[in-house]
């Protein structure tokens, strides 16, 4: 099969299986694209970070997309973006939710998160609210 759509419930398991995408939005007029962990619920993205040029970023301009595939080789693979809108999360309970959800997702401590669990105050947890999905493969 050449390159085309795929099925929208194909599109929303791979965004479902996931835990790395790449996150892509506008930074000082420019695009801005960095891989993130995160998990999908059936309606939003839930994603953390440290303070920097992503969150000012969003900050400043709440779209967002994030990029998910699956790669099997040059000719077979899948390829999905969802698209949504920026909400910071400051509830307390429901910031410490989210991290142990990503944390047991990602079992694997990076540097990053490493920061974050000495830092815990300084984590930005955020999510996209999901308004789209599109997908494109070939092969499949």
């Amino acid at each position: 099969m050449p390159v085309g759509k795929i099925p929208l419930n194909d599109a929303i398991s791979i965004l479902e299986k996931g835990n790395l995408g790449r996150l892509g939005c506008i930074a000082e007029g420019e695009p801005y694209v960095i891989p993130v962990n995160y998990f999908y619920d059936g309606k939003y993205i839930y994603i953390h970070s440290m303070p920097g040029r992503k969150i000012n970023a969003l900050r400043s301009n709440p779209r967002a997309c994030l990029q998910i595939d699956e790669i099997v080789d040059s000719y077979n693979w899948r390829s999905v973006i969802a698209y949504g809108s920026y909400e910071e999360i400051s509830d307390e309970d429901t910031r410490e939710q989210i991290l142990e959800s990503i944390f047991k997702r990602v079992p694997q401590l990076t540097p990053v998160e490493t920061k974050m669990a000495k830092s815990p105050e300084k984590t930005i947890i955020f999510r996209l609210m999901v308004d789209q999905i599109t997908g494109v493969g070939e092969h499949w």
